[in-house]
């Protein structure tokens, strides 16, 4: 029996997040496991006029062509994936993993070879989304591989998944456009604000956001949502902080990161597992040892860590710290191939903007709750 929440999404995804017209050249890449999510959305972005372009990856693939590719190969960005990323209006991405450990074996490197080719493109895809010409969005469907991951069963999961999207709702929508008015006050505060000072049990930071606009997240790009975002300027980061949650990247686990910033710059990295990879990935390109971005997340209805960052960054009581490329649309003139989020519990520590409280303890003191 088909599960109505899926339909649901189908159409909050296209109808609310992508909000499809007739004529939008859409692009849905995805995988053959989200078989049910992938023919609602299908059928939704027809309905809707829009002119579809399916890629569904094969399950393996990704670990075959990191294995075996040569460094042309690596660094071969291909003219479909250009046209597309030049072009289109609209991209979704469903991410429905079969294992998400596919990549663990392949040497950090080669990676970091692929996502340093792919700088350029990743530049133009946040160009456009910032000027509006370009819609995006990214979901999950749950999978057996993922909710194992979370150390739940199936069903757990798919629970976890739809609840923290509000599908159990009536109206979706309009849940995440009251978030988004939520958020929107927290960003009025902090419109003009400078030095930002965040201290704690794990945490002794400080950077600028000068110049810098803080953007909401209402369920339009990620779905599900809930968190607030900047780019710290490029060269203001001084201080430490240590991420209390594992970070993963190409399917890899790095545990205790820690990182060591002078003028914006990581200029010492450590971790209790994955150094190796945390180091390769740091040395893709210049941009990779600036931040790209500072979020904030407001979804205090997501409470456990699933090691997925769709869900985790937007963990209410938490903050996130991406390593890489930044969104222009936030100010963020930093470029880089990678752009790796890393999350760190709040609970012990504060945040003050230009010498005023704003949060502690997990929780906003300014704004309403």
């Amino acid at each position: 029996m088909s599960d109505p929440r899926v339909s649901r999404l189908a159409q909050v995804l296209v109808q609310y997040s992508l909000d499809l017209q007739p004529g939008d050249q859409f692009v849905l890449r995805t995988s053959p496991l989200a078989e049910e999510l992938n023919l609602e959305v299908y059928k939704e972005a027809i309905l809707a006029g829009a002119h579809v372009t399916l890629q569904v990856g094969l399950p393996g693939a990704a670990e075959i062509f990191f294995k075996s590719a040569s460094d042309a190969q690596l660094e071969f960005i291909s003219p479909v994936r250009r046209l597309i990323t030049e072009t289109f209006d609209a991209s979704l991405y469903i991410d429905a993993e079969h294992n998400t450990r596919e990549l663990s074996g392949v040497e950090p490197e080669r990676q970091a070879l692929f996502r340093k080719a792919s700088a350029e493109l990743n530049k133009i895809f946040h160009e456009r989304a910032a000027r509006k010409e370009l819609k995006w969005s990214l979901t999950v469907y749950p999978t057996h591989a993922m909710a194992q991951e979370a150390d739940m069963s199936l069903s757990e999961y798919q629970e976890f998944v739809y609840s923290a999207g509000m599908l159990h709702l009536d109206d979706p929508v309009a849940f995440w456009m009251k978030e988004g008015q939520r958020q929107r006050e927290l960003i009025r505060w902090l419109e003009g604000r400078d030095q930002v000072v965040i201290k704690g049990s794990n945490v002794d930071l400080t950077f600028s956001i000068e110049g810098r606009a803080f953007e909401p997240a209402d369920g339009r790009y990620n779905f599900p949502d809930g968190e607030i975002f900047t780019g710290p300027v490029e060269d203001t980061a001084n201080g430490y902080i240590r991420f209390s949650y594992p970070a993963i990247y190409g399917g890899q686990e790095v545990e205790d990161i820690e990182l060591w910033f002078e003028n914006g710059r990581v200029v010492e990295e450590k971790a209790s597992k994955g150094q190796e990879l945390l180091t390769r990935m740091l040395e893709t390109d210049e941009g990779a040892r600036y931040l790209g971005e500072w979020g904030i997340g407001t979804n205090y209805g997501i409470q456990r860590f699933t090691k997925n960052m769709l869900f985790d960054e937007k963990i209410g009581g938490t903050i996130h710290l991406a390593v890489g490329s930044g969104y222009p649309e936030t100010g963020s003139k930093n470029n880089s191939g990678i752009h790796w989020d890393m999350l760190c519990d709040m609970a012990e520590n504060e945040i003050v903007v230009d010498g005023e409280l704003m949060y502690k303890d997990g929780k906003f003191v300014i704004g309403k709750q």
